[in-house]
């Protein structure tokens, strides 16, 4: 018997999607006198933060995200020391409650694919700035992509996350940035095995149309012992209608 058309034709593809992590660098910043020059004249991103008193975002460079040839995002971070102004700074805006910025462009992770689109703005991420003075400066930073390796998110939380009004007093605890830098990418998972699944539903199909008998009725496949106890009952019943009539004849006649 041919195979049905329904399953000769007929496929599923599956695809789940999860996200796995991949830390790529841990770094401790460096002098502010160390130069920049020779990493941006290569494949490098600027990692820039803000944190001002009135709120108000004044973006400058923290550090540079170093992009690494090859097919998977390759990502090291290269960061400047705080200054002492910046540090006190760091501390009036915490005692405030204000907030700690960072911003990358939205850029390729391949060093080789920064030709393939434009610059399309900045990505954003914030903490409590009271958080970063408590860690001393101890944060991850986790930047997200698509399939392709593009950025389109970015993340950063300390270590610890809470403020807890603890009193930083020396200042040189803030000079040093001890960050993790992340990558976060989303790759495709095993599928169902959905030929399996196919080939035993066709063997089952195939097996009923040689077996007849398994498409038969519950009353084509038993009747051998159906009509038997059908019978059966038939007889009993007039049996006892047959008892009943005697017994009631036999009353009246007593009575004439």
């Amino acid at each position: 018997m041919a195979r049905p058309v329904l399953f000769r034709y007929f496929s599923i593809s599956t695809v789940f999607v999860f996200c796995f992590c991949h830390i790529v660098s841990t770094n401790n910043g460096r002098r502010v006198g160390d130069t920049l020059e020779t990493e941006l004249s290569g494949f490098s991103v600027p990692l820039e933060h803000s944190f001002e008193v009135d709120d108000v975002a004044k973006f400058s460079l923290r550090g540079s995200l170093l992009l690494k040839a090859g097919r998977e995002p390759g990502v090291s971070l290269s960061q400047n020391q705080l200054s002492e102004e910046d540090r006190v700074k760091l501390k009036e805006v915490a005692a405030v409650d204000g907030l700690y910025r960072i911003r990358v462009p939205r850029v390729f992770l391949q060093a080789e694919r920064q030709t393939e689109r434009q610059l399309d703005g900045h990505l954003t991420a914030f903490v409590r700035a009271c958080a970063m003075v408590e860690s001393h400066l101890s944060d991850v930073i986790t930047l997200h992509t698509d399939v392709s390796g593009y950025l389109i998110g970015v993340s950063i939380v300390t270590h610890p996350g809470a403020c807890r009004g603890t009193e930083v007093e020396d200042e040189v605890d803030l000079e040093v940035f001890n960050t993790t830098l992340s990558v976060m990418a989303p790759v495709n998972a095993p599928g169902p095995e959905t030929a399996f699944f196919l080939e035993r539903m066709e063997m089952e199909t195939e097996k009923k149309g040689k077996n007849p008998q398994e498409q038969k009725s519950f009353f084509a496949k038993y009747w051998m012992y159906i009509v038997p106890l059908v019978l059966f009952l038939m007889m009993s019943g007039a049996q006892d209608q047959s008892g009943g009539g005697a017994g009631g004849g036999a009353s009246n006649g007593g009575g004439r």
